[in-house]
């Protein structure tokens, strides 16, 4: 078996994605994550902004100068029309950015983290591997109401627009079941994994 080079790492809001790659950059591996870069782009003086303050209005734009994000969440998710204009914006700039950084990894593999990695083609074509951290809905909802700014409805009114668990299983090479999974089992789980995919 070929040592593999670059995964691609998904999972629905609240699954524990993050805790995962987490565990991946401590097996060696080298992270892009690509929701971070999104949030860079869109802080004060980030690249986007430009684009995006034209699209949507100024109005879009906080008193400290980033976007307003629970603004722009509440926008793009109920309108689809402006979540495809937020996209076209934010995505070719991601893209690019991703492609930098991965570029840094020298020899360790690349883990590129990608929420809706599900929903893109282009994502799917990019990665050698593709790893979905997966739990029920019902856990989704629960760990997400628990974060600041969040409660049950927004959780669910979220994970309702993200790719359903079986458009996500279908794509993926392995699958984490993270469910009720105390963290040392979990860390096992991606050592285990680490070991097949990337061990020469």
């Amino acid at each position: 078996m070929n040592v593999v080079r670059s995964i691609g790492l998904t999972g629905g809001i609240g699954s524990g994605k993050s805790t995962v790659a987490a565990l991946l950059v401590q097996a060696g591996c080298h992270l892009v994550d690509t929701d971070a870069i999104a949030r860079e782009l869109t802080l004060a003086g980030g690249a986007a902004l430009p684009a995006i303050a034209e699209a949507f209005g100024a109005s879009l734009i906080g008193a400290d100068g980033a976007l307003d994000r629970a603004a722009m969440r509440t926008l793009a998710f109920g309108d689809a029309t402006a979540k495809a204009r937020l996209e076209s914006i934010l995505h070719p700039l991601i893209g690019a950015e991703a492609a930098r950084r991965a570029a840094q990894a020298g020899t360790r593999p690349v883990v590129f983290d990608v929420p809706l990695l599900a929903e893109s083609r282009h994502w799917r074509a990019r990665v050698e591997r593709v790893l979905v951290v997966d739990c029920s809905p019902a856990t989704q909802v629960q760990r997400v109401a628990a974060r600041a700014g969040w409660n049950e409805e927004s959780a669910r009114r979220v994970i309702a627009q993200q790719a359903p668990r079986e458009r996500r299983r279908a794509i993926a090479d392995a699958v984490i079941f993270n469910d009720g999974l105390p963290l040392d089992a979990l860390a096992g789980e991606v050592r285990a994994l680490a070991a097949w995919w990337f061990a020469a």
